[in-house]
């Protein structure tokens, strides 16, 4: 009587080493596929499933690579042929291969069901209306706003100081002229959320600048108020000389 310590066992390394290089051959061909369908669906990422006979596959992809290929089959349990973890165990991976070249075909004939797909879509369409005279104008009251603006700032620069910030309600609006030097920094309309009629980042939009003009003259009449009112005041302060 034998206790079977000495049966021989059978070297499993040969059937490991066909799998992986078989699925490394999968990975490679399915990883074609995944760039066709990246460059299909115009996208880095996405997946696609093909139904065969034999079951369901879906390629997923990410980056213009395979990201995995998964077969169901019509019964049995479900095999990834491509995965970014461990290659699938011999049995379900010849499972899969049985049905590989249908998988293939099904692919094809996703792929061929585009051809002519924008045969009749049009490549010629209307001439795009121009904004040059529209923004020309627009630049035109931008600067104007901007030489008063800095016309201000010079004055303020003068009376308070290298920098700071006068602000005035006009049409209900607060109107906030940010200065330093002689060079007027923003000139801002409604509050921290508001508009930015001057701005070192470009002008308002065409509608805003339309929007907040016709209130540019009310905001100097203020603002020259504000003047009247500072001289008014230094005229009252007297210095006897002893």
């Amino acid at each position: 009587m034998t206790d079977g310590l000495d049966a021989e066992i059978e070297d499993a390394a040969a059937v490991a080493t066909r799998r992986d290089e078989l699925a490394a051959r999968v990975r490679t061909h399915a990883g074609q596929m995944a760039r066709e369908l990246a460059v299909l669906q115009g996208g880095d990422y996405g997946q696609e499933t093909f139904d065969t006979d034999g079951g369901t596959w879906t390629l997923k992809y990410e980056a213009g690579d395979v990201q995995y290929l998964r077969f169901e089959p019509n019964s049995g349990a479900e095999t990834y042929v491509v995965s970014s973890k461990q290659p699938p165990e011999p049995g379900p991976l010849e499972t899969a291969m049985a049905d590989y070249e249908a998988f293939v075909d099904a692919f094809n004939d996703h792929i061929d069901s585009f051809d002519g797909l924008l045969a009749e879509t049009p490549d010629e369409f209307p001439p795009i209306a121009s904004t040059a005279e529209l923004v020309a104008e627009r630049d035109r009251i931008v600067e104007r706003i901007r030489d008063v603006a800095n016309a201000m700032a010079c004055e303020l620069h003068r009376y308070d100081g290298e920098y700071g910030t006068y602000a005035t309600t006009v049409s209900g609006r607060r109107w906030e002229l940010k200065w330093e030097g002689d060079v007027a920094s923003y000139l801002r309309v409604g509050g921290s959320d508001g508009t930015y009629l001057l701005s070192q980042y470009g002008p308002a939009s065409a509608p805003d600048v339309r929007r907040l003009a016709d209130d540019v003259p009310a905001f100097v009449d203020a603002f020259n108020d504000h003047v009247d009112d500072l001289e008014a005041d230094l005229s009252r302060v007297s210095f006897d000389e002893q």
